[in-house]
């Protein structure tokens, strides 16, 4: 499989995953770590500076390869162009044609309270979106969240990270989103306060592919 040098501002001399298939080299230039990573990911996870707000290449080493972007056999009941969400896996599928999808790695909710389950359809989608945390959330953890009652605008620190989905049901939002995140490193984890991330680079991909009225399906 052909590679190319992905470059990774600021990474530290971590050793690679044991999950990991990509090789590395390290090479030091003006504070840049270089390493290799097998095609597509290298260019799936390079930088991204043409964003609003320039979206870092991601440190691969930091996420168990099973939670990098890919397609791969599936068998759904669900119609082409549908999203499944397996959080027990931390999969989310984008049903294709002909028994495929495309894989992404998640990041659920810490707790199953705070897990949205079932059936829902984005109705609204945003670039960059701002953030206000729901009453819930100022209830549970004031310490954390009551200093953004107001909300928090769109940009590089904003917990929703480059790009959100807004999952609607019978016609109401359910306070849940498919997001992007500024902690890539805890995919496949559960640290949520309920929603479903993704790595920023996923959820651009993911936020092209489909559009408002997408079904969502949450087990």
């Amino acid at each position: 499989m052909t590679t190319r040098r992905l470059f990774l501002l600021g990474a530290s001399a971590l050793a690679l995953s044991a999950c990991s298939s990509t090789r590395s080299t390290r090479l030091q230039a003006d504070g840049l770590t270089v390493i290799q990573v097998d095609e597509p990911w290298a260019s799936y996870y390079a930088s991204k500076p043409n964003e609003k707000f320039p979206v870092r290449a991601v440190d691969l080493r930091r996420i168990p390869q099973q939670y990098w972007r890919q397609e791969v056999d599936y068998t759904s009941k669900y119609k082409t162009g549908s999203i499944v969400v397996n959080t027990s896996e931390r999969y989310l599928y984008l049903i294709q044609p002909n028994n495929r999808a495309i894989r992404y790695g998640v990041g659920v909710g810490r707790d199953e309270g705070l897990q949205f389950k079932g059936n829902a359809v984005i109705s609204r989608k945003a670039e960059w979106p701002g953030w206000t945390p729901t009453a819930n959330m100022i209830r549970r953890q004031p310490e954390r969240y009551a200093e953004y009652a107001g909300g928090l605008p769109g940009g590089p620190t904003n917990p929703l990270g480059a790009r959100a989905l807004y999952l609607y049901r019978n016609g109401k939002d359910t306070h849940f989103r498919l997001h992007g995140t500024t902690e890539p490193y805890t995919i496949g984890t559960q640290v949520s306060s309920g929603c479903i991330r993704l790595m920023n680079h996923d959820i651009i991909d993911l936020y092209s592919r489909v559009p408002t009225g997408t079904r969502v399906y949450v087990s």
